[in-house]
């Protein structure tokens, strides 16, 4: 893929593709992906994936069908957020997290299935990280927010968040400790 450097401020963009307008679990689209960012920035990841974490459903993912762009437009998103940014928005929105999460911590490495595409490939070393540490903080922001999804959600997230311990940083497994307790 080309490099592409930034060209707008991404949360401005981010505005302007009406993420605002989108509902999600806990108020509308661009609440949550800006805390999303907050959180990866909490945890002191490098700026692509916060940007990555900003952007995250751009394409609309496995849980959340609304895209905010269609993935042929993914060289428009590369120069808002950069293309290493982008690459990882992809590989989010593309996850098929069934697919995925039932190998994470199990099988070593896991197979990566892309749902847009159906080609299973492994990620690198550095994209499991990326793609774990991103879940993480998506799926704390959305526990931090709502004891209903902590209901429904919190026991399996905190037994895939205790298989994923080794790609995620420290900031990221000590919140996803604490949100998300197994019983």
């Amino acid at each position: 893929m080309i490099e592409h450097a930034k060209t707008t401020d991404p949360f401005e963009q981010l505005a302007d593709l009406g993420a605002g307008d989108f509902a999600h679990i806990n108020g509308n689209l661009l609440e949550h992906l800006s805390g999303t960012r907050a959180l990866l920035a909490e945890w002191e990841a490098p700026s692509y994936l916060q940007d990555a974490g900003l952007y995250h459903a751009a394409y609309g993912t496995a849980e959340f069908e609304a895209a905010l762009v269609n993935r042929t437009q993914r060289d428009k998103i590369a120069d808002v957020i950069g293309a290493q940014a982008e690459s990882v928005v992809y590989c989010y929105c593309a996850c098929d997290r069934k697919h995925f999460f039932s190998q994470v911590g199990i099988s070593t490495p896991p197979v990566y299935r892309d749902r847009f595409t159906g080609q299973t490939r492994y990620l690198n070393a550095q994209e499991l990280r990326d793609f774990c540490e991103l879940t993480a903080a998506n799926e704390s922001e959305l526990g931090l927010e709502g004891s209903d999804f902590l209901d429904q959600h919190g026991e399996a997230l905190g037994r895939l968040f205790l298989r994923m311990t080794p790609y995620l940083s420290q900031g990221a497994r000590l919140a996803t400790r604490q949100i998300f307790t197994v019983r």
